[in-house]
C-alpha cells in the first residue's frame, strides 16, 4: 500500500495524528495492582470492622490500653495480608517485565524495529517466523504464512493465512510459525480481539471466595451475639441496680470476650504461611483465600492446549506400507528413539525409514538449535516435529545439501514440495495431506525395494491413515521422486505416513487420577477439535462419553446443559463466552469450580470461576491478571498439591475457630453466671484481651500449622454450603465452654475468702491453662493425639511453652502484674488448677477412641 505515492508505510506526521486519535498500543493496567487498593482490602472483613468498633468504644470509655491493644491487632492483621498479596502482585509485575515486545514496521519506506506499544492504526507490520503479532492487522502480501492462534482459540494446529476473505486478518497476541507477510494495522490496544476478551474479563468485577463468605457469615453471627449479650448484661445490671459504668464496662468486656479478636490475624497468618508453602511448590496465590478455595473445588474445568498438553507437536507413529514404528519422547528434544516390534531402529538399518525421515527433514524450513543444554525449535510446529523425528532416527542435515526450489503449502493444494540436492543427486521431496500426496504417487517404497503402487496398496495406506486419524493424530504423508532439474509433482514414490499430536504433559495423568481419588471431576473445555481432544482424554484416562462442540452448546438451554454436565462430557471448539457459561451453570448447581488456562481466550472463565488458575510461564498477561492462582512451573500436578494444601488450610481454620470460640465461650459463661449471682468481676477487660490476643492467638497460629491428616485426599470435596462451625462445632464449643467456664467460676468463689485479687488471678490463670491444654483436643476433629503424634507439631509445643511462660510472667513479674492487676499465687492454687485441667487432656481422646470403635 502506497501512503503518499513514493514510500511504503506511514510518515511521521501520520503517526503523530494516529497517536493523538488512538493512543498507545497497550491494554489498561488492571486496577487490582494499586498499592492503596490492596491495603484497603485488608479491612473489608466484618470481623475486622467489629474489632475497629470495639476499639473505638473502648477509647470512648477511657479504656486506652484496651483500645491500643485491639488497634495493634487490626494493623498487624492488615500488614500481614498486605505484604503477602502485594508480593504476589509484584511477582506478576516481574513476569510482565520479562516480556519487552518489539515489532518490525515499515515507516517512510524503511523497515524499523520499534516497541510494540508505539504501533498505531495504519502501520505496516513485517511478519516472519517466530514473530509475535503486536496488533490486529489485515494482510497485504503473504508467503506461506502460518499463525499459532492457540492463545485466542485453543486450537493447537497453526492456521494458514492468505489474503482471501476470512483468512486475511491476523490478531494481536498470536505468533507466526512459518512464512512471511506484511499486514496493515487495523486495531490496537483495547480495540483488538485480544482487548475485547480482556474487557469481557474486566466486566465481571471482583469475586468473593467461599472462605470469605463463610467467615463473613460467622462474623455476622458473632457480632450479633456479642451485641445481644452486651446489651443484655447492661439491662440485667440495671434491673439489679448495679453501677451503670461498671455494667457498661462489663458489657464491653463480654463483647470483647465473645468476639475472638485474634481470629482475623490467625486466619491471615495461616493463609499467608500456606501461600508461602505453595510458592515453594511453584504456585503463586494472588489472594490469600485462593488456595483454601481450591481445596473446596469439586470440579476442575481445564483447557487442553498448553495446560494438559505440552503445546509442542510430536511425531508418535510412523507407518510405511509394510512396517509400523513407534516413537518415544515428546517435544523438540531428540532424546527419544524409534522402535519397531519392540526393537530400536535407526535409519542406517532401514532404507524405507531412512527415506521417510530424510524427506521430512529436508522438506521443511524448521530447525533445531541447542543452547545451554536445551533444545529450541525455530519454525512451524509440524515441520519441527518432523525434524525432531529425523534426529531421533539418527538422520541429520549435511552441509553439502541444498534446497534449490520450492512449491509452498497452500490450503488448495494441501501439500508442499521442494527440489533437494543431496549426495545421491536431485530429488523432489513432498509432504502433505495423505489424500493429496497419494493422488500424485505411482510407486511405493518397501523393504524389498521400489514397485508399482496398486489399488490394494492405496486401500491399505488409506486404512492406516484413518486408524491414525481416529486416534486423534494429525497425519502427514511423505513421498519423493529422483532426478529432474525442477520440481515434478507426478509419478512420485510413496514413502510413509507420520502421525503427530500435541502430547499430554508427563505429570498430568497422575494428577488427574489424584483429583479423581479426591472426589474432584475434571472437565476438558478446549477450542481444539473433538477428535483430538477425545484422543488426549483417552491418553490421560479422563473418561469421556459425550463430546459437545461450540455450535451444539449454543443450541442447548441451561436446563439441558445442567443435565449434560452430570455426564462425562468434553467440550470442543468453544469460545470464551461459552467457557464462561459452562462455569456459570456448574456454579448454579452448587459446584465450586476451578478453571485452568493460559490463553486470553481462557481469561473470562478464569475470572468467573470460584478460583482461576493461570500458567505463569506461557500464560498471557490477561490470563494471569484474571486468575487467583498462578502456576510458576505451568505444571498441572501443582494444582493437585494446591488442592491438598487448601484442604489442610480449611481443616485447620475449622480447628482453630472451634478452639478460639470454645475458649471465648468459657470466658463468657464465667462472666455471665458471675454477674447473674451478683459476684465481683471474675475477669477484667485487660485480662480478657490478654487471653484472647496474647495466649490464644499464638496457640491458634500454631494450630493452623498442623499437617494434613492421612486420609485427607481420599475424602469428597466439602459442599459449598458447609459452614465453618455447624451443629457439631456448636456442641463442641458449648461443652468446652461450660466445663472451663464453670470450673473457673468454682475456683474463683472457692478462693474468694482469701481476697478477690488472689481469686481473680487464680481463675484467670486457670482459664489460660484450660485453654492451652484443650488445644490438643482440636488438633484433629476425628483422630486421637496418639494417632497423629503428640510431637508431630513442634510449633504447637513451642507456642504452648511460650504462652504458659508468658502467663507465669503475668502473675509473678511486677510490670505485668500492674498491667493485668494480678498477684502471685502459691502451690495450692496451682494444684487446684492442675486437677481441673487434667480431664481436658484425657476425656476428648477417650471419646474419639470410643467413637472410632463404633460401627458406621
Amino acid at each position: 500500500m502506497q501512503t503518499d505515492g513514493t514510500s511504503r508505510g506511514l510518515t511521521q506526521s501520520q503517526i503523530e495524528d494516529a497517536r493523538r486519535a488512538h493512543g498507545w498500543n497497550e491494554l489498561p493496567d488492571p486496577a487490582t495492582v494499586s498499592v492503596f487498593g490492596v491495603f484497603l482490602r485488608q479491612f473489608s472483613s466484618l470481623l475486622v470492622i467489629i474489632l475497629i468498633i470495639a476499639a473505638l468504644a473502648a477509647l470512648a470509655l477511657g479504656e486506652t490500653v484496651d483500645a491500643i491493644t485491639i488497634g495493634v491487632v487490626v494493623l498487624l492483621n492488615a500488614a500481614l495480608g498486605f505484604v503477602q498479596e502485594w508480593k504476589a502482585e509484584t511477582a506478576l509485575q516481574s513476569l510482565r517485565k520479562l516480556m519487552s515486545p518489539k515489532a518490525m514496521v515499515v515507516r517512510d519506506g524503511t523497515e524499523q524495529i520499534i516497541p510494540a506499544r508505539e504501533i498505531v492504526p495504519g502501520d505496516l507490520l513485517v511478519l516472519s517466523a517466530g514473530v509475535k503479532i503486536a496488533a490486529d492487522a489485515e494482510l497485504t502480501t503473504v508467503s506461506s504464512l502460518k499463525v499459532d492462534e492457540s492463545v485466542l482459540t485453543g486450537e493447537s494446529i497453526p492456521v494458514e493465512k492468505t489474503t482471501a476473505t476470512g483468512e486475511a486478518i491476523v490478531y494481536a497476541g498470536t505468533a507466526v510459525t512459518a512464512g512471511r507477510a506484511e499486514a496493515r494495522v487495523t486495531a490496537i490496544g483495547p480495540q483488538t480481539e485480544f482487548g475485547r476478551i480482556a474487557d469481557l474479563t474486566g466486566s465481571l468485577g471482583l469475586k468473593t471466595t467461599n472462605l470469605q463468605e463463610k467467615l463473613g457469615q460467622l462474623a455476622r453471627q458473632l457480632g450479633a451475639a456479642a451485641l445481644l449479650i452486651a446489651f443484655g448484661v447492661v439491662a440485667l445490671g440495671l434491673i439489679f441496680d448495679r453501677d451503670l459504668t461498671e455494667m457498661v464496662l462489663t458489657g464491653l468486656s463480654l463483647a470483647v470476650a465473645m468476639v475472638p479478636e485474634g481470629l482475623p490475624a490467625v486466619v491471615t497468618i495461616t493463609l499467608a504461611l500456606g501461600a508461602t508453602a505453595m510458592v515453594r511448590q511453584n504456585a503463586l496465590a494472588r489472594r490469600l483465600q485462593a488456595v483454601e478455595t481450591l481445596g473446596a473445588a469439586s470440579v476442575i474445568c481445564t483447557d487442553k492446549t498448553g495446560t494438559l498438553t505440552e503445546n509442542k507437536m510430536t511425531a508418535t507413529q510412523v507407518r510405511t506400507l509394510d512396517k509400523s514404528y513407534l516413537v518415544t519422547g515428546t517435544g523438540y528434544d531428540p532424546a527419544g528413539h524409534i522402535e519397531s516390534d519392540g526393537e530400536r531402529v535407526r535409519a542406517d538399518d532401514d532404507p524405507v525409514l531412512a527415506a521417510t525421515l530424510n524427506t521430512g527433514l529436508h522438506c521443511s524450513h524448521a530447525r533445531l538449535n541447542r543452547s545451554d543444554g536445551t533444545w529450541e525449535m525455530i519454525g512451524e510446529p509440524t515441520e519441527g516435529a518432523l525434524v525432531t523425528l529425523a534426529y531421533k532416527g539418527w538422520c541429520a542435515p549435511s552441509e553439502d545439501m541444498a534446497r534449490l526450489a520450492e512449491i509452498p503449502f497452500s490450503s488448495e493444494r494441501k501439500r508442499m514440495s521442494v527440489l533437494h540436492q543431496s549426495a545421491e543427486g536431485l530429488f523432489t521431496l513432498t509432504k502433505g495431506a495423505p489424500e493429496k500426496v497419494i493422488e500424485i504417487c505411482t510407486q511405493v517404497l518397501t523393504q524389498e525395494g521400489t514397485r508399482s503402487l496398486t489399488p490394494e496398496d492405496v486401500t491399505s495406506i488409506t486404512q492406516a491413515y484413518n486408524e491414525m486419524a481416529e486416534d486423534g493424530l494429525r497425519v502427514i504423508a511423505l513421498a519423493r521422486r529422483a532426478g529432474g532439474q525442477q520440481i515434478q509433482e507426478e509419478e512420485l514414490t510413496f514413502l510413509g505416513l507420520v502421525g503427530l499430536i500435541d502430547p499430554p504433559r508427563p505429570d498430568v495423568h497422575a494428577a488427574i487420577a489424584a483429583a479423581r481419588s479426591a472426589g474432584i471431576r475434571t472437565i476438558m473445555i478446549t477450542g481444539d477439535s473433538p477428535v483430538t481432544a477425545t484422543a488426549i482424554a483417552g491418553q490421560l484416562s479422563l473418561p469421556v462419553t459425550r463430546q459437545i462442540t461450540g455450535p451444539e452448546l449454543d443450541a442447548l438451554a441451561d436446563e439441558q446443559l445442567q443435565d449434560i454436565l452430570t455426564e462425562d462430557v468434553l467440550f470442543a471448539r468453544t469460545k470464551p463466552e461459552q467457557k464462561m457459561r459452562i462455569v456459570s451453570v456448574l456454579q448454579s448447581k452448587g459446584q465450586i469450580v476451578a478453571m485452568t488456562g493460559d490463553g486470553v481466550n481462557d481469561a473470562p472463565a478464569l475470572k468467573k470461576a470460584d478460583i482461576g488458575i493461570a500458567m505463569g510461564i506461557r500464560g498471557t498477561d490477561v490470563a494471569r491478571d484474571a486468575s487467583d492462582l498462578v502456576l510458576l512451573d505451568d505444571s498441572f500436578a501443582s494444582i493437585v498439591r494446591a488442592i491438598g494444601e487448601g484442604r489442610r488450610q480449611f481443616a485447620n481454620i475449622r480447628k482453630f475457630v472451634r478452639y478460639l470460640l470454645s475458649s471465648n465461650a468459657g470466658e463468657v459463661i464465667a462472666l455471665v453466671v458471675n454477674i447473674a449471682i451478683g459476684g465481683p468481676l471474675i475477669f477484667l477487660a485487660t485480662q480478657i484481651l490478654w487471653m484472647n490476643l496474647v495466649t490464644d492467638g499464638v496457640t491458634a497460629v500454631a494450630l493452623g500449622l498442623e499437617k494434613s491428616e492421612p486420609d485427607q485426599m481420599q475424602e469428597k470435596p466439602r459442599k459449598k454450603n458447609t459452614p465453618i462451625l455447624g451443629l457439631p462445632g456448636i456442641v463442641t464449643i458449648a461443652t468446652f465452654g461450660l466445663y472451663t467456664g464453670l470450673s473457673s467460676l468454682w475456683i474463683f468463689f472457692h478462693l474468694l475468702d482469701h481476697g478477690v485479687e488472689l481469686a481473680r488471678t487464680t481463675a484467670f490463670t486457670a482459664m489460660v491453662v484450660f485453654e492451652k491444654l484443650s488445644v490438643f483436643a482440636f488438633r484433629s476433629l476425628r483422630l486421637t493425639s496418639w494417632r497423629i503424634g503428640w510431637f508431630s507439631n513442634p510449633f504447637l509445643l513451642i507456642a504452648l511453652s511460650l504462652t504458659l511462660g508468658a502467663q507465669v510472667l503475668a502473675i509473678y513479674w511486677p510490670p505485668l502484674q500492674a498491667l493485668l492487676h494480678t498477684v502471685s499465687i502459691g502451690p495450692g492454687e496451682w494444684l487446684i488448677i492442675g486437677l481441673f485441667a487434667a480431664p481436658l487432656l484425657i476425656v476428648p481422646d477417650l471419646y474419639k477412641a470410643l467413637r472410632k470403635l463404633q460401627p458406621h
